[in-house]
Order: structure tokens, then sequence, then C-alpha cells
């Protein structure tokens, strides 16, 4: 007889392939990642920096196994979640500009002078309505996003529980 507290064989097994191709993904990621950069910069650099990484890993699993410290994982995925969304944001300024040098978008200036050159390359903030735009609409999307989630999630049951209660009250008066 199956242990009513235990997920069925098929969702574990679909969880473990899951796990297997996410792992896998990322691993084929990072080599098409390093292979690139080792034609760019040389394999002494790719091999340091792949060192120097795993040596930051080592030591936050050290720290983290040995001290037998709660890390605040709520804390940490909100903060991954801003920086994911800070990631999506350097995307889509890096996306519409590679769009507009291909001439598949146009170009509008916003201001009438250049934003500093450090800007554009570590923060993919261009001096173009578009892309501008577009980065909005990114940052908009994710904040909406999060609110809907929020309501589907928090206010939509206790509406409908309030509103069950109110009628069963309606009901026995």
């Amino acid at each position: 007889m199956a242990d009513p507290g235990r997920p069925p064989a098929g969702v574990i097994r679909g969880l473990v392939l899951l796990g297997f191709a996410s792992v896998y993904r990322e691993g084929f990621e990072v080599v098409l990642f390093l292979q690139s950069l080792r034609l760019q910069v040389g394999m002494q650099v790719v091999l340091l920096g792949s060192l120097i990484g795993l040596g930051l890993t080592l030591l936050v699993a050290a720290l983290n196994f040995f001290s037998h410290y709660r890390l605040p994982y709520r804390k940490m995925l909100v903060l991954t979640g801003i920086l994911l969304g800070g990631v999506l944001v350097v995307m889509v300024g890096e996306t519409v500009q590679e769009m507009q040098q291909a001439h598949w978008l146009t170009t509008t200036k916003l201001l009438p002078f250049d934003l500093p050159d450090w800007m554009n390359v570590w923060f993919s903030v261009y001096n173009s309505v578009e892309s501008l735009t577009a980065q909005a609409l990114a940052i908009l999307f994710v904040i909406g996003s999060y609110f809907v989630a929020e309501y589907v999630q928090l206010r939509r049951p206790r509406h409908r529980a309030t509103a069950l209660t109110e009628g069963a009250a309606d009901t026995l008066s």
C-alpha cells in the first residue's frame, strides 16, 4: 500500500528528470560560454577564472556546512529575484541596442547628449526612446506580475472566504 504522505513514483521520476535536464542544460550553457571566452582571451584566463569560481564555491559550501548556520532563505530568494530583474533589464536593453544596430528598430534619441560609456557597457542603458521604453515595460511587467501573483495567492482566496461567510450568515438570519 502506498504511503499517503509520499508523492507517486511518476512524480518523483518526473522531478528527477527535470533536475537532470536543468543541470545538464546549465552545464552545456557554461561549456559554450567558456569555449567562446577561451577563444577571445586564452586558456590561462579561463582556467584561472574557473579555479577562482570553484574556490569561492567551496568556501561558501564549507561555511554553510561546517558552521551549521541557518541561512535566511527568504531574503536570499528576494535578493536573487531582484538581481534577476536587473539581468532582465540589461538583456532587454542589449537586445534593443542590437536590433537598432541591425536596423530592425529605429533609433530615436531621447536626450540631447549621449550617456556615459560605462552605463552602456555595464547596464545596457542607451539614449534611445525604444531602449528605455522596452526596459521600463520589462520592469513594469515584473512588478505587475508580482502583484497579480500576490492577488491570486492571498487576496482572492480571502475575498472568497469573506463572501462565503457573509453568504452563510445571510442564510442563517
